[in-house]
């Protein structure tokens, strides 16, 4: 998941902070999320989809 998520950040030429920002999390946190090292939760991933302006489904699209 998180490879796909970093996938779409870098399509929409956001940095990993501006992302974070988005989704008012650290950056260290959104670092987590994309090299995998945390379990995502359905609310975490729907603030993430909202950060990158794409629905839900898209980061399930591998």
């Amino acid at each position: 998941m998180g490879k796909r998520i970093k996938e779409i950040r870098t399509e929409k030429n956001l940095s990993q902070q501006d992302l974070a920002a988005k989704c008012n999390y650290e950056k260290s946190n959104m670092s987590r999320i994309e090299a995998g090292r945390v379990n995502l939760t359905l609310t975490t991933l729907d603030k993430v989809s909202k950060g990158l302006e794409v629905e839900l489904m898209e980061l399930f699209r591998f």
